[in-house]
């Protein structure tokens, strides 16, 4: 599972691991084809290969059958692809702090106590911090002498800064040190044969491009009942593909031929290929999903200048049907640049629109393999942190969300997701399980229970939906007009094969 380590303080994640665990295994057997279609209906139930056929739920099959069926899988030629682990070698900060200026960015693996903010000067008598209060009144106060050029915006920012920095601090120092006793981070020393991160060519896809085009592809109707099936490695015409959602309900994953590349599609999981204004096939779907992770294109000076993506208008996002996607009691996730501007509209306006009480504030705290945080933690640039907000749909509030015998847990407040991040923009960590899954690999059966950081506030057979994705995931319906965009076959390479 993703999740190295769980204190109280967060997660400690392993990114690239819940990736390659999601099981993009190429089934090549011409004498078991796959006859699962990928339709647009969500009546459909899972078709189990007939290569697996004799394994129907991996808890009630006894082990000789277990044993019969891993020696038939063994017999059938495969081809197993993981995520290239070089985007995930981050070995040094982006951006080092100077040894001269306070609070000076240390490895955490010292363990050091807090270091003094030198921006507030609020320590009291005998080392005691004083209250919050006070150190943002002393922030503001200091900044407002030192640093008078800096607009409401920036100020807003510090204050949000203070706040939270204690938390940053002690939570990602406790998380880290227990990555360095189990080995899953490393010293300095450890690296030092590494000069600078490992930074591998993006690649260039043009999806985003294909949803602008369809605009102008003639209607589809309405009573047609599209089905697209994934039989080996197949070419789906455009049209199709933007036009409903598509699944892949086999226990294996799927080659999906779009515009000249390939993608791998892992199993058991959908999407569909739209931007905000073709969200029809979506809502056509008709499933209702307990758990709604969100990433919206947020505006920003850097986006604007860079052209790197598209983004929308607060009103644009507003206009997103959680209302239509929601089951009673959803758990809404909402990932919020570090703009307080951002995280205000947020918890002021875009829940309450969306009748989504917030219940919390996560940070997820981007750290290198040797532990460090990737921007110094008072940078003035860019913060080594981002902020989810989380809050659960209003509503039939006494409805529950799992079996009547399981309690869930009140959302807590504060908790910390500290990973190593991806090299690609926007490439964000994994938070809810990947359903029940069942992958052979030559002679060996994994069962995968996975468990992440959403998994134990929500039921155990969740529906999960993400919104703007840019990668699939197991059990999973994404959407976005980028939604491939990290299942692009270059982004993989091929661990083993047989024939």
């Amino acid at each position: 599972m993703s999740v190295v380590h769980r204190l109280s303080a967060g997660w400690l994640l392993d990114h690239l691991s819940f990736i390659n665990k999601a099981g993009y295994q190429l089934c090549h057997s011409s004498q078991h084809p796959d006859e699962a279609p990928i339709t647009s209906t969500s009546s459909v139930n899972p078709v189990v290969p007939s290569c697996f056929a004799s394994i129907s739920s991996p808890v009630d099959v006894p082990v000789p059958e277990l044993g019969a069926a891993v020696e038939r899988a063994a017999e059938i030629p495969h081809t197993q692809y993981v995520f290239r682990d070089g985007f995930f070698q981050v070995f040094k900060p982006h951006i080092v702090a100077f040894p001269q200026k306070k609070p000076q960015q240390r490895n955490l693996e010292a363990g050091h106590t807090e270091l003094k903010d030198s921006t507030n000067g609020a320590e009291q008598e005998g080392g005691a911090r004083s209250s919050d209060a006070d150190s943002v009144a002393n922030l503001r106060k200091t900044r407002k002498r030192k640093h008078s050029g800096l607009n409401q915006g920036e100020l807003d920012a510090l204050e949000y800064h203070t706040k939270i920095r204690g938390l940053i601090w002690e939570g990602s120092t406790s998380i880290v040190q227990e990555g360095f006793k189990s080995g899953f981070l490393q010293s300095i020393s450890a690296q030092q044969s590494c000069s600078k991160n490992v930074v591998m060519e993006h690649i260039g896809c043009g999806l985003a491009e294909l949803c602008e085009m369809a605009k102008q592809f003639p209607s589809v109707n309405e009573n047609a009942h599209q089905i697209v099936q994934m039989i080996a490695e197949v070419t789906i015409p455009e049209q199709d593909l933007l036009s409903c959602v598509t699944e892949n309900m086999t226990s294996y994953a799927k080659i999906l031929n779009l515009m000249g590349q390939k993608y791998l599609v892992p199993p058991k999981s959908s999407f569909l290929l739209s931007d905000i204004s073709c969200m029809q096939p979506l809502l056509d779907y008709k499933k209702k999903y307990d758990a709604i992770v969100i990433d919206p294109p947020w505006a920003n000076k850097s986006v604007k200048r860079s052209n790197r993506y598209s983004y929308l208008s607060p009103w644009q996002i507003k206009q997103i049907p959680i209302s239509a996607l929601a089951a009673p009691n959803c758990l809404v996730v909402t990932w919020v640049t570090n703009r307080q501007k951002h995280l205000r509209f947020v918890k002021d306006e875009l829940y309450p629109h969306w009748s989504v009480k917030t219940l919390a504030e996560w940070h997820w705290v981007k750290i290198t393999r040797s532990g460090e945080f990737i921007f110094p933690l008072d940078s003035s640039h860019k913060k080594p942190y981002e902020v989810l907000v989380l809050g659960r749909v209003q509503g039939n509030v006494d409805l529950s969300l799992r079996k009547s015998e399981v309690e869930v847990p009140p959302i807590p407040d504060h908790k910390l997701i500290v990973s190593v991040p991806c090299t690609l923009h926007s490439h964000k960590p994994p938070l809810a399980a990947q359903r029940k899954l069942i992958f052979f690999f030559h002679l060996h059966l994994f069962l995968f229970f996975c468990t992440e950081v959403l998994t134990e506030f929500i039921k155990p057979d969740m529906e999960c939906l993400e919104l703007f994705a840019r990668s699939l995931q197991p059990g999973w319906t994404s959407w976005g007009n980028e939604v491939l965009k990290f299942q692009h076959i270059d982004y993989f390479t091929t661990l083993q094969s047989e024939n």
